[in-house]
């Protein structure tokens, strides 16, 4: 891979000096291949090499020592280097897939994960869910998340609302039996987590 691909560019080439193309077109060219470079279709660690190199190349460009005439060039670099910084932290932070295709509700995925608990405990953690707004920043209504959670655990659909009435009519101070038990196993398992550690040193 050639690491100065990006310094080889129009938009390079105008900033200093030696091309005649309309800048906005050059810039848009240099962004385009900013992007196909981090799409995927490369290495990564040639991609982040020649990203970090068009960074300090922008970074340390000689700016300040441009004409009044020639201050629309600064003003470009700095796009420039921002979009490759961005750019550089898209590529550090972990790209997790979507759980589920938004064209359709995954026969796949239903098919891998089986709910082998209670019905009455999934509408528990459902709910759990849906009163934590972690779906969605909780604008997703619970009579599309339900249904959603159960193809996605292959379970048959059911009358959430009857089961989340059962849990109501529970006489214990915590009427929450599932999401206590799973709080309570959990740090049990953080406990021998811990253990361990301290034993292997």
């Amino acid at each position: 891979m050639n690491y100065f691909l990006l310094a080889e560019t129009d938009f390079f080439c105008l900033i200093n000096e030696a091309g005649d193309c309309n800048m906005e077109t050059a810039y848009t060219a240099f962004a385009t291949q900013v992007i196909e470079l981090c799409n995927g279709g490369m290495d990564m660690n040639l991609t982040v090499i020649a990203l970090a190199y068009i960074e300090i190349e922008l970074q340390h460009h000689p700016v300040r020592n441009l004409s009044e005439e020639k201050r629309e060039i600064a003003a470009y670099v700095s796009k420039a280097l921002s979009f490759v910084r961005k750019m550089q932290k898209f590529l550090a932070t972990p790209q997790v897939p979507p759980l589920i295709s938004a064209n359709n509700a995954t026969e796949t995925t239903a098919s891998l994960l089986q709910w082998t608990g209670n019905a009455i405990d999934l509408v528990e953690l459902i709910y759990g869910i849906d009163v934590m707004g972690c779906i969605n920043n909780g604008n997703m209504p619970l009579k599309q998340l339900a249904p959603l959670l159960y193809k996605i655990f292959g379970v048959d659909s059911k009358d959430c609302y009857r089961f989340y009435t059962d849990i109501k009519r529970r006489k214990n101070e915590s009427r929450t039996y599932f999401i206590d038990r799973m709080q309570e196993k959990l740090n049990e398992r953080m406990l021998r987590d811990e253990e361990l550690e301290r034993m292997r040193k």
